[in-house]
């Protein structure tokens, strides 16, 4: 098999090649860039899923970023475990073909317990104390020690939250290297995130993120030409285009507002019961998973939500069915924002009753995605102040509480999920393989046989 790379540049389209990414575009120009047709929902996990096993979230089952686990009666993000990926992958599909080829996977999703050879992912570590540690799990295991040994701990916040920058990217970039000098493997997945947090800030006006372009086509230049010089083919591609939003949907507020909502206090504070209400709604970027619990509810919730500004459909049975959502893990009903829009977690109606976790960086137990975690509050006095005295705390070994990010959604400025009707605006694929791609425009279906094609050359 020819050895191959798949640089996953998050958030790249056809319309930011240009001035700012002066390597990518003069890279793509030797080759082929192909817009994806990309699935609905068109976020992180979902599209992820759909290109590394060539199956529609129906089949493979990853319905979004995170869904309410029924049994559970828990709504739960960012899952890591790949056995949630409900159908075969493409290193699996090319391990059957070849029983020598082996497989590398660099921060992709769903990257535990998986059946690669190697695998590194965040991982972060959670004492009693209340500490969030940067960490990673990597397989084997005693690629863990050795790998941070010689560069360094993963830098965890500046991958996600205000602090975000492109050292996360470069070091998931140098993980790659580091793992290709020592194992050589066949396929090598890396994933590079960068320009997913500029996007959602500012949406794509280029003059507000060309520094985050020019950073992001460095380090894709640096790992191109590391890999042509050891004759390996490179992939590139992206999973969404970001578009600019300029309305927030709070759409359980909606939901509660209309009393299909329970909460239960703790502390002065409010939880949403999931268990408890009528129907609640997942917020995932530009859609949302609704579960209504009790059924009679399903058509008066389908009304209420067609008649919110912002939403521009919502599916039943058969629009899911029409949009392959129609899986176990959906909700009764999934509501698509407009190409303007976003929907929020938010379903307090008074901020001095939000959960403590809404006001910090936490993906797990905030039920929904929540963009406005790249910001720190405008309203803050001394921000630099504030981070200060709470991380001497935390060396210190006092508790403490990060609660620094705003609650104010319109700062939002991108987002995606719906499905982009510019192909320009749209995820792509390049490669100089330009023989392989026939077409003016792939499916991300197409995605996974692409590879194995580069990967099966004579």
């Amino acid at each position: 098999m020819q050895k191959t790379v798949v640089l996953n540049v998050v958030g790249l389209t056809p319309s930011l090649l240009g001035e700012n990414t002066p390597f990518l575009s003069s890279w793509a120009a030797i080759g082929q860039v192909v817009p994806i047709a990309t699935v609905l929902p068109a976020v992180t996990c979902s599209v992820q899923a759909t290109y590394l096993t060539g199956k529609l979230p129906d089949e493979h089952g990853i319905v979004a970023n995170g869904w309410y686990f029924r049994d559970e009666c828990e709504v739960k993000f960012w899952r890591q475990s790949n056995k949630l990926v409900q159908a075969p992958k493409v290193w699996e599909i090319a391990k059957s073909i070849d029983p020598n080829f082996s497989c590398a996977n660099l921060f992709w999703w769903y990257n535990m317990y998986s059946s690669v050879d190697y695998a590194i992912t965040l991982r972060p570590m959670y004492p009693a104390d209340g500490r969030k540690l940067p960490d990673i799990y990597t397989h084997p295991s005693d690629v863990r020690s050795q790998i941070q040994s010689d560069l360094g701990n993963f830098p965890l916040f500046d991958f996600w939250g205000p602090k975000t920058s492109i050292s996360s990217s470069q070091w998931i970039a140098n993980s790659a290297k580091w793992i290709e000098e020592r194992y050589s493997p066949t396929l090598s997945l890396v994933y590079l995130p960068h320009l997913d947090y500029c996007l959602q800030r500012f949406g794509n006006n280029q003059t507000q993120i060309q520094a985050d372009l020019r950073e992001i086509d460095a380090v894709c230049g640096d790992l191109i030409k590391y890999y042509q010089a050891r004759n390996i083919q490179v992939i590139i591609l992206s999973e969404y285009g970001i578009t600019p939003v300029s309305k927030a949907v709070d759409i359980n507020r909606v939901l509660r507002e209309n009393g299909l909502i329970a909460v239960r206090e703790e502390l002065g504070r409010e939880l949403l019961d999931f268990g408890a209400s009528i129907a609640f709604a997942v917020a995932d970027h530009q859609i949302a998973h609704v579960y209504v619990n009790d059924p009679a509810y399903i058509s008066k919730v389908r009304s209420l939500l067609e008649a919110t500004d912002g939403v521009a459909q919502v599916l039943d049975e058969e629009g899911k069915q029409a949009y392959h959502l129609a899986h176990p893990r959906s909700g009764e009903l999934v509501a698509i924002a407009g190409p303007d829009a976003w929907f929020t977690y938010y379903y307090w109606l008074d901020d001095a009753k939000a959960p403590d976790f809404a006001r910090t960086v936490d993906i797990h137990r905030k039920p929904g995605y929540d963009p406005v975690e790249l910001f720190l509050d405008p309203q803050m006095k001394l921000p630099q102040v504030k981070v200060a005295l709470k991380l001497l705390k935390k060396q210190l070994g006092f508790r403490y509480l990060m609660d620094v990010i705003p609650l104010d959604a319109s700062l939002v400025r991108g987002s995606h999920g719906h499905i982009t009707t510019s192909l320009a605006e749209g995820p792509l694929f390049i490669t100089h393989q330009t023989h392989l791609v026939n077409e003016n425009r792939i499916e991300a279906t197409d995605v996974c046989s692409l590879i194995l094609k580069h990967l099966n050359q004579e």
